[in-house]
């Protein structure tokens, strides 16, 4: 319950710092203009997951209490930020700021990644944990919405004020988290050789191609509907819908796992957001892009509970914490790599383009994934080393 307070506060802050962008400088400016900032603090983004997580984290599993106070900084940072950006949002100060917030945030769900499977009861009841987690982050979400649109009338930081102290709830919370290790032993060979099964690279590939879409998709709508200038509004209706599709992924998981294999559903959910990406790339619009949106994110929620659930069948013997932790640093890597692509191209990237080659990734990715769960089940590879669990 702790654990959820404090994200449902820190999505709730996500969304105010989100709703106050809109109509700022990050919207005002002109694309291009704006494509070198992006391009600049997306690139320093990458840092702190590509070279400081691989060399601090190990430590920060180790030290009792590590991951919590990651995420009472996280959530610290995001709320001083917030404030700063209220004198910021006619400035060129905002881009740091606003990319301040977005690293603290995504260094936010490492933590929680690593500090969730030393909550529950249960191994068996982690997968459950992660999707009602989901469920109320976008449910905090879309509650504050409709009050931070409101604010914006009283003034344009107002949402940022709310933010703060949203974030600093969250820290709160946080810090009334246990005290625990997520893990004190170095990973040995077992852990390693479980991690390193087909099985779970599969899924793991898998996992980090959908959160590439994720962020390609990102700032292909927004610097596309920049470029068409496009209301505020469609920016809205895109959100709601990827806000709508991972709630329906958190909400149909656990009924689609009782009758889907964990496998088939990854692939599956592969494969539909290739059929919806050409079908967008045929007909491109602004509602088949919050189409493709929808689908994308019911698609990366279905994919993570099935990924989660992977892991915890194929590598019994490995910490989760610290194993969540590493696939969630490379899965946010991934994101802000492919996130460079239109933030760089995008003068040349028309959105049909775009969409196409969403769709050719999507259907490449589910080619290599179905196939290489085929191989496991021939027997041409080996579907999971490390069978000799401990006693």
């Amino acid at each position: 319950m702790r654990l959820a307070r404090t994200h449902i506060f820190g999505v709730a802050g996500d969304t105010l710092v989100t709703v106050a962008l809109a109509g700022s400088l990050f919207f005002s400016v002109d694309p291009t203009a704006a494509r070198g900032n992006v391009a600049l603090y997306l690139a320093l983004t990458i840092a702190p997951f590509a070279i400081v997580a691989p060399l601090i984290g190990p430590a920060i599993d180790r030290a009792a209490g590590g991951r919590r106070l990651m995420m009472v900084v996280a959530a610290t940072v995001r709320g001083l930020v917030a404030l700063l950006m209220v004198r910021h949002l006619d400035s060129l100060w905002l881009y740091p700021e606003a990319f301040a917030v977005l690293v603290s945030g995504k260094a936010y769900h490492v933590a929680k990644s690593a500090i969730v499977p030393t909550l529950v009861q249960r191994e068996t009841e982690l997968v459950e944990a992660n999707s009602k987690l989901v469920l109320l982050g976008g449910i905090a979400g879309a509650l504050a919405f409709p009050p931070g649109v409101g604010l914006r009338f009283l003034h344009d930081g107002m949402p940022l004020v709310l933010a703060s102290a949203a974030f600093l709830v969250s820290g709160l919370a946080a810090w009334r988290l246990p005290s625990t290790s997520v893990a004190v032993k170095p990973a040995d060979d077992l852990e390693r050789a479980e991690l390193r099964s087909a099985s779970v690279l599969l899924a793991a590939s898998a996992m980090a191609l959908l959160r590439a879409i994720v962020g390609f998709l990102t700032f292909l709508i927004v610097f596309w509907l920049r470029s068409e200038d496009a209301p505020i509004a469609w920016f809205g209706v895109v959100g709601i819908a990827a806000v709508a599709g991972n709630l329906s992924g958190a909400v149909s998981a656990p009924l689609l796992r009782r009758v889907v294999r964990e496998e088939l559903l990854l692939g599956g959910v592969m494969v539909l957001t290739a059929v919806v990406a050409f079908a967008s790339a045929a007909g491109p619009s602004r509602l088949s892009a919050a189409g493709l949106a929808l689908t994308v994110g019911a698609s990366t929620s279905l994919g993570k509970l099935s990924f989660d659930a992977i892991v915890q069948r194929d590598a019994p013997d490995a910490n989760q914490g610290r194993s969540f932790a590493k696939f969630e640093t490379r899965f946010q890597l991934a994101w802000v790599v492919a996130a460079l692509i239109p933030v760089l191209f995008f003068e040349v990237l028309p959105i049909w383009l775009g969409f196409l080659i969403l769709a050719c990734a999507s259907s490449a990715g589910s080619f290599f994934f179905l196939g290489g769960l085929r191989a496991v089940a021939r027997g041409v590879v080996t579907p999971a080393a490390g069978r000799k669990h401990r006693s």
